[in-house]
């Protein structure tokens, strides 16, 4: 059985680090997976949890629940209204020179089943992300018409939560994430697996924080890299406690 990482806990609250490739819970769009992060922690702690937010099954990093219904229903709206700050870190296609915030609004993405009643034509909603370059490489591998390619370190905070926000709004700057098989590129993720052994979205939730809707103390929850971004900071020369403030 899959032991989950427990990065806090208190009475209210507790939060994993979420593997890749893990579903936050069952859902009936992947009806054959049998692993998932509610049921994995519950059988765990030997209690229900209450996930009050998501991460994309691709994403890995701070995941975070409520002990109980009461302490979700108060916690979730803080989530509506942006009251936690979420630090990501992704690896992208070239060089991102500078920093910035993208103010780029985003249409709902529908998906083909869950959706498909769903008024098609949908109006593109407020979507802004905070992005600062930490790191660039150049490795001598080539996807096209250059002997090597560029990939650069790259820390986000999305100041609102549309789905698949960060992957589209790198993909948007011509700096798609790695791995990312809808939004990202082809040639540059079989590069990953090939040379690398890098078969996952190079997506990770850092940091979360926020004030404790109990305590009101400032919380700061935060989620180690996995054994793939680890193997690829050394590859890339990165020093990951320089560059990870």
């Amino acid at each position: 059985m899959v032991e989950l990482e427990i990065i806090y806990r208190d009475e209210f609250l507790i939060a994993v680090n979420k593997p890749a490739g893990m579903l936050v819970h069952r859902s009936w769009l992947d009806r054959h997976e049998t692993r998932f992060v509610m049921q994995t922690l519950r059988d765990q702690i030997g209690q229900h949890v209450f996930p009050l937010h998501r991460l994309d099954r691709p994403t890995s990093g701070v995941l975070l629940f409520a002990l109980s219904s009461e302490m979700a229903s108060q916690a979730a709206p803080m989530f509506a209204e942006h009251k936690f700050e979420k630090t990501y870190h992704a690896i992208v296609r070239g060089w991102v020179e500078e920093g910035a915030r993208l103010d780029y609004p985003l249409k709902k993405e529908l998906d083909k089943v869950a959706d498909k009643f769903a008024k098609q034509e949908q109006e593109a909603q407020s979507a802004v992300t905070d992005y600062q370059p930490l790191a660039k490489v150049e490795v001598p591998y080539s996807t096209g018409r250059f002997p090597t390619s560029r990939f650069g370190l790259v820390e986000m905070k999305p100041l609102t939560g549309r789905k698949h926000q960060l992957r589209r709004h790198m993909a948007h700057l011509r700096h798609p994430i790695i791995g990312d098989t809808s939004h990202g590129d082809g040639k540059q993720n079989r590069l990953f697996r090939d040379n690398l052994n890098a078969h996952r979205l190079m997506l990770h939730a850092t940091r979360l924080s926020f004030i404790h809707p109990i305590t009101e103390q400032a919380i700061v929850i935060e989620a180690k890299f996995d054994e793939v971004w680890q193997a690829l900071f050394a590859e890339f020369e990165w020093n990951m406690d320089d560059l990870i403030a």
